[in-house]
């Protein structure tokens, strides 16, 4: 790690990860490289080899604050009210997973080649934001619907994560697919998978 302060390593890392991020909106993870995004920051791309060692650990970085944000945001839910049914806790959870595609597209991608290519000082701290989030939701069903078991909900839940990137996006290519294989199959969006699983998993009732 290179001498200056705090504040300047964690602005180098936030602008390196902020540069993927971009990138990644347009690009498929293979064709993103370190010089790719070095390209896109405001200093050489050796230096990004001071932060991160793979594009791997930058791709963590990003799904790490991705988790940070979305545990906050799940945090707030459940300080900004006293009850919830299940509908209205179903359109808020839906709501904040809409606002983190970049997530559930890194979670149905790539996770395995971001954690097996990462040191594991690095994966530990993605960790620690994964549990936050873990911590989150759970703190969240035990406070508005204490007849369900958190864990229960947390070992479905969180898995089911994997699969909605796919199942809410889909190129031209893999349509055209789709409609010359004759499956009747119509994309839906974020927010309408996420809602119908929390609900079902709440019980089914709005």
């Amino acid at each position: 790690m290179p001498k200056g302060s705090p504040e300047l390593t964690a602005s180098r890392k936030e602008e390196i990860v902020n540069a993927c991020e971009r990138l990644y909106r347009t690009m498929s993870f293979k064709e993103i490289t370190i010089k790719e995004i070095g390209a896109v920051t405001s200093f050489t791309r050796t230096s990004i080899y001071n932060y991160f060692q793979t594009k791997e650990e930058i791709f963590l970085a990003l799904m790490q604050r991705e988790y940070e944000n979305w545990a906050s945001e799940m945090d707030s839910i459940a300080d900004m009210n006293e009850t919830m049914s299940a509908g209205e806790f179903a359109d808020s959870m839906a709501h904040s997973l809409e606002k983190h595609q970049q997530l559930l597209k890194l979670l149905a991608m790539n996770h395995y080649d971001m954690e097996e290519n990462s040191r594991p000082e690095r994966l530990t701290e993605f960790k620690v934001a994964y549990g936050a989030s873990l911590d989150a939701v759970r703190a969240c069903i035990r406070k508005f619907f204490p007849k369900i078991d958190d864990e229960s909900f947390i070992f479905v839940f969180f898995p089911f994560l994997f699969g909605v990137y796919p199942y809410s996006v889909a190129t031209e290519k893999q349509l055209t697919a789709m409609r010359e294989a004759n499956i009747g199959f119509r994309m839906h969006s974020i927010y309408e998978i996420i809602y119908s699983c929390v609900l079902q998993l709440l019980g089914g009732k709005s």
